[in-house]
């Protein structure tokens, strides 16, 4: 056992994809969520070497730079990953790197840990339990406990049109003075505290970063009250991916005026005209999953949240 140096970094992107089998990464999606985070260090994280070549690696974090309005959150880790070579499991060597990466962050503070649903970067919102059940005992066996459920979901696009019942909302909603736009830079201060106090800065942070890189033109939609203000918003590609969709809202003020459910639909048959013919979205929860079936959205993959007290 050591740490991680940038020599293995092809060594684990590769174990990653023998092992990991459903979450392929290449090298540098790897750097980008993992080694160039700016809470990387590599004194949470760890590499098993056997006869000269690399058959574990861990991954954990702990923030070193305050997360928008999450702060440190000092008191919490992550365990961002963890995975060890087929034909080497079995003999303790992922209970040795977990016990290493627990300990390194007890000793910094840490007294709650959490696996994946590490924000901005994480790799998984969970477990996926169907087809990583092996790492449901494992995590178990060491004291890991069970949260919520969340869901994957998708939408095939091909061919998209706007329901007739969601035109006939939309008239609706317009004579109620309503306005359903693109994003335009007029609007980027409003849109930014607007989304900054209706649901907090993580969502504030996606939208900056698209304007920051000059594609909120794009990928946001908004949606306008009778007094001109911002009351609604749904973005996509918020990691560069065009197929991924959200996040999407409506300002407390306006919700249950199905302003959302018209809102999803635009945004889906813009991605149709863009040539973008699948959309999808890493997590929801139970509620959110039945809202998204009655639009057409199947669960495509299924995560459980763990967390251990240290």
């Amino acid at each position: 056992m050591r740490h991680y140096t940038q020599d293995d970094e092809k060594q684990v992107v590769d174990l990653w994809n023998r092992t990991c089998i459903f979450d392929p990464i290449d090298t540098r999606k790897f750097r980008r969520q993992a080694i160039l985070d700016e809470n990387f260090d590599v004194n949470l994280s760890w590499v098993a070497v056997a006869e000269g070549r690399i058959v574990g690696f861990i991954y954990g974090t702990r923030r070193k730079f305050p997360y928008l309005e999450r702060g440190l959150e000092p008191e919490r880790g992550w365990i961002n990953v963890l995975f060890v070579e087929c034909e080497y499991q079995h003999r303790g060597i992922g209970s040795k790197l977990l016990e290493n990466c627990e300990k390194a962050l007890k000793k910094a503070g840490s007294k709650n840990i959490i696996l994946g649903s590490y924000s901005p970067n994480y790799f998984f919102p969970g477990i996926d339990a169907e087809n990583y059940s092996a790492a449901v005992g494992f995590f178990e066996k060491h004291g890991y406990v069970s949260k919520e459920e969340h869901y994957s979901m998708g939408k095939n696009l091909h061919g998209y049109q706007i329901p007739k019942d969601t035109l006939q909302k939309q008239k609706e909603a317009e004579k109620k003075g309503y306005k359903f736009i693109g994003f335009q830079y007029v609007y980027a201060l409003e849109l930014l505290e607007f989304l900054k106090c209706e649901f907090g800065g993580g969502w504030k942070r996606n939208a900056l970063l698209a304007m920051q890189k000059e594609v909120a033109e794009d990928v946001i939609l908004l949606v306008l009250d009778n007094n001109n203000k911002i009351c609604g918003f749904c973005m996509r590609a918020i990691d560069g991916n065009p197929m991924r969709f959200g996040p999407i809202g409506v300002a407390e003020s306006a919700r249950n005026a199905g302003i959302g459910s018209i809102l999803l639909d635009i945004q889906c048959y813009e991605m149709c005209k863009k040539g973008i013919y699948r959309m999808y979205f890493i997590t929801t929860d139970e509620l959110g999953k039945r809202y998204y079936e009655r639009h057409g959205l199947q669960v495509f993959r299924n995560f459980l949240s763990y967390e251990k007290c240290i």
